[in-house]
């Protein structure tokens, strides 16, 4: 089946940005590794776990990975040679020179090997044979105390889609013509022209392909991946998908509770470690860091408030001039036991959001 995988992506690259397409450094904040590491460990990373893997990298993510982690050596790996070089193209476009792209599959442990600080696995796992061992395969190649983050379709958010998919393939439509075709034969009011109406990945050729043309899909309810995640000997960090809670065990449970009125908060989005000693929620030893791709935020001339694109599921605090000064304290790291009350509260704010970054020197540093 990988070789079909290829084929479709070969045919179809995805995203289809425009190669000019820019991203905002403010926007990339949660693809920073020293964030994400400082935030789930409580220490900063240490030299050999600077390094990421974004798996499946598709023909964009590449560049916003680039962005957002410019001294972080970053390798690209994708089946598709096509979606490669457009991924490259659009990274030296943007002179981001600090990506290694690589074709081959991520169930080859020869290929891309790690130890790896941060493992990018966005809508890849639910597209092979075995998720199970792609995820396991992915695992092998994180270094002690690496983070994870992946995206699986959801079993009831995707029902449509899977509906319509399994219907073009009794009617053997593998070709988005085949599918403009159909629609347009098809009645007003019709679930496949209602779909092809309101959903917007139908806009764009790749869109549409990925959507409802793609050759392999798995779709898991979250005890299937709760299940998974706990085989491959990691845990469930965080959820970061629409409308998520912080607490993780409280997410599964609500998810559950959703599950049982077959509902969804949508596709699944969620951050993955192994077991690791370091982290502590303890502030009284932590110092405060700025989160590095909001430097220029608080350091620019900015005569409105900035919003930053939320990220995590949840909206982001609105950075009013009130706001950008408050963080500029932090470009040098603070103790977070020299904050007056005050302050404190306002500083949770910005560390549940990653704004600002806690964590505990390492001995000897």
């Amino acid at each position: 089946m990988s070789e079909a995988v290829r084929r479709h992506y070969e045919r179809y690259p995805y995203p289809r940005y425009p190669l000019l397409a820019s991203v905002r450094v403010c926007d990339t904040y949660a693809l920073n590794l020293t964030v994400l590491w400082a935030c789930f460990n409580g220490e900063l990373p240490p030299a050999g776990a600077r390094r990421i893997l974004i798996a499946g990298c598709g023909s964009f993510a590449p560049y916003p990975f680039a962005v957002a982690n410019p001294d972080s050596s970053i390798t690209a790996l994708d089946l598709s040679g096509k979606s490669l070089r457009r991924a490259r193209l659009h990274c030296l476009l943007h002179g981001r020179g600090n990506v290694h792209f690589q074709t081959g599959d991520l169930l080859d442990p020869a290929v891309a090997s790690g130890p790896f600080g941060l493992i990018d696995g966005y809508g890849v796992i639910h597209h092979l044979d075995d998720p199970f061992a792609g995820l396991k395969s992915l695992t092998g190649r994180l270094a002690s105390g690496g983070i994870m983050r992946v995206m699986l379709y959801s079993r009831y958010a995707r029902r449509e889609e899977e509906s319509i998919r399994r219907a073009l393939r009794l009617l053997d439509i593998r070709t988005t013509a085949g599918l403009r075709e159909l629609v347009g034969r098809s009645a007003t009011g019709s679930r496949l022209r209602s779909y092809i109406e309101s959903a917007s990945e139908a806009g764009f050729e790749a869109g549409l392909a990925d959507a409802l043309l793609h050759p392999c899909v798995h779709t898991f309810r979250i005890d299937e991946i709760v299940e998974m995640v706990g085989q491959c000997g990691l845990e469930l960090l965080r959820f970061a998908h629409h409308g998520a809670l912080d607490d993780v065990g409280s997410e599964v449970e609500r998810i559950r509770r959703m599950e049982g009125d077959r509902c969804s908060p949508g596709n699944f989005l969620f951050y993955l470690g192994r077991p690791h000693e370091g982290r502590s929620r303890d502030m009284e030893d932590a110092l405060l860091m700025l989160n590095p791709c909001l430097r220029g935020v608080v350091g620019g001339l900015h005569l409105r408030p900035v919003d930053v694109s939320p990220r995590l599921g949840v909206a982001n605090p609105q950075l009013g001039s009130r706001e950008r000064h408050f963080l500029g304290k932090f470009r040098t790291p603070a103790a977070y036991t020299t904050l007056t009350a005050e302050d404190r509260i306002m500083a949770q704010e910005f560390i549940s959001s990653l704004f600002l970054i806690p964590y505990r020197e390492r001995n000897g540093e």
